[in-house]
């Protein structure tokens, strides 16, 4: 059996992973301090403290650099919305809305900087507009899965999308103001006001 080659205590991959590490949570903040333009391969490896051989170790370009730290949030964010759909109790689909916009907006309210990454301005950049577009899609075919065996017999499946598009589209957008301090609100009222807001929207297509 081949033994793992360690230097100062840590495995070869250890040191990759650590670098790794290193240049996102760099990047990340950098982002966050300045927008997603702020963010340059040698101004990352410069403020981690590492050479661009390390940056190219790990990433192609600027852009997957870029992806993997809005991969990462959106997968974060995403796998707790999806757990909240999971375990709410059969029969109690706006329970179920209830939850997963609570769960959304605190995990803002705890990390800003999901809120930066995921809704933040994306403009001039092709590869983080097609993701912010993507996402709403993306969610919207989560919720439209669902709360599908509560609608409605009936319902226009189309119609009822795209009105969860749409409500969607509109959370991303209150949620990146309230970040931005453009609407004063405390977490409990935003989470308040846009259960009240999906609600309306549901009892409208829900049995």
């Amino acid at each position: 059996m081949t033994r793992a080659q360690t230097w100062g205590g840590r495995t070869t991959s250890e040191r990759r992973a650590d670098r790794r590490s290193r240049l996102l949570e760099t990047a990340t903040d950098m982002w966050c301090e300045g927008g997603w333009a702020a963010v340059t391969m040698r101004g990352v490896c410069a403020r981690a403290g590492l050479n661009d051989r390390y940056f190219y170790e790990n990433f192609e370009d600027r852009d997957a650099l870029l992806a993997a730290i809005w991969d990462g949030v959106r997968d974060e964010t995403a796998a707790a919305i999806i757990s909240d759909v999971q375990h709410t109790p059969p029969g109690q689909p706006l329970e179920m809305i209830r939850r997963t916009v609570e769960t959304a907006v605190n995990s803002f309210a705890v990390n800003p900087r999901r809120a930066v990454i995921l809704f933040g301005d994306h403009a001039g950049s092709e590869l983080l507009e097609h993701r912010r577009h993507e996402l709403i899609i993306t969610m919207t075919d989560i919720g439209v899965a669902a709360v599908g065996p509560y609608l409605r017999a009936g319902v226009d499946i189309s119609e009822f999308r795209r009105s969860v598009i749409m409500t969607i589209g509109g959370f991303q957008e209150l949620v990146m103001a309230w970040r931005r301090g453009a609407v004063d609100a405390s977490t409990e009222e935003i989470i308040t006001q846009a259960t009240r807001f999906f609600t309306l929207v549901g009892k409208n297509y829900l049995q």
